[in-house]
């Protein structure tokens, strides 16, 4: 048996369809189709009822399932003891992050790294989820909130103020009394700014929402209203301004988090301190 289609299997039950695994493989979904079948082929079973619209399992595809877990956690571990053992600085490293804050701010950092280390192969993911680090979707992940559980290593690499933005237009023609705001659908609408951002809403004024940061942005610079926005966030913006004085309204702690087994691996250490902004203190990061 083929390790290779075990794991486009996993990929599969993981992912819960065909499109899904081969998004998170970087594949094509006829590939992950193909590898379980000859996974299939192989054992002599079929682990996938095929005759629905939506593929399901078998009983036997249940129970592969679990093992093909198992056995992804401890191939993902040989390869991060492997990981962490590398000196050389070559190799791809593949990273996740909120995606503003990845093309805002973590392209321009890690563009250097890369001039330096020509060897070295970088994966930038712009994702709101977040991704398995156990499993090896990303070796690295930057995140707004600090990971719980798991043999994970955490370090805050900086703070995430969030000011009130719109264009100069429409403050000038909108009193504040009658501000409309853009506010937040989907994983964005339970988020701490959100929650801030409420506050100031009157039940009426809820007329412009967004799951994305970046068209809430342009939402406000095209004069719709006011939003609540990530401060790095407003420079690629020439129409925007800020909307409020003083203080942020809110203000996030950046982690960055990896498996702890990697931890020590120098293209790993590289890329850290890239992310951090070249802060080269690599001593602090702390084991959650």
């Amino acid at each position: 048996m083929q390790w290779d289609d075990l794991r486009h299997f996993a990929a599969f039950v993981g992912a819960g369809s065909l499109s899904g695994a081969a998004r998170d493989l970087g594949i094509e979904h006829a590939t992950v189709a193909r590898r379980i079948a000859a996974l299939e082929e192989q054992l002599g079973i079929k682990l996938v009822d095929r005759r629905g619209r939506r593929l399901t399992l078998t009983s036997a595809g249940e129970r592969v399932a679990a093992l093909a877990d198992q056995v992804a956690e401890t191939v993902s571990a040989v390869e991060r003891v492997a990981d962490g053992s590398r000196s050389e600085l070559r190799g791809r490293i593949t990273i996740s992050a909120p995606p503003a804050y990845a093309a805002s701010v973590l392209a321009g950092r890690l563009a250097p790294l890369r001039a330096r280390h020509p060897n070295l192969a970088i994966c930038l993911l712009g994702e709101a989820r977040s991704a398995s680090l156990s499993r090896r979707e990303a070796d690295i992940a930057v995140r707004l909130s600090r990971p719980e559980g798991g043999d994970l290593t955490a370090m805050r690499i900086g703070k995430m103020p969030f000011h009130l933005y719109a264009s100069r237009g429409y403050l000038e023609a909108t009193a504040k009394a009658d501000w409309e705001f853009i506010s937040s659908v989907g994983a964005m609408s339970t988020s701490l700014q959100q929650s801030e951002l409420a506050k100031l809403m009157r039940s009426d004024a809820d007329l412009w929402q967004s799951d994305q940061v970046d068209i809430q942005a342009a939402l406000a610079a095209a004069g719709c209203g006011v939003a609540l926005l990530p401060a790095f966030l407003a420079p690629r913006w020439s129409d925007l301004v800020r909307a409020d004085t003083g203080e942020p309204l809110v203000e996030r702690d950046i982690w960055l988090t990896l498996h702890t087994d990697i931890r020590t691996s120098a293209p790993i250490r590289a890329v850290i301190e890239a992310l951090r902004g070249g802060d080269r203190d690599i001593g602090a990061l702390a084991k959650t």
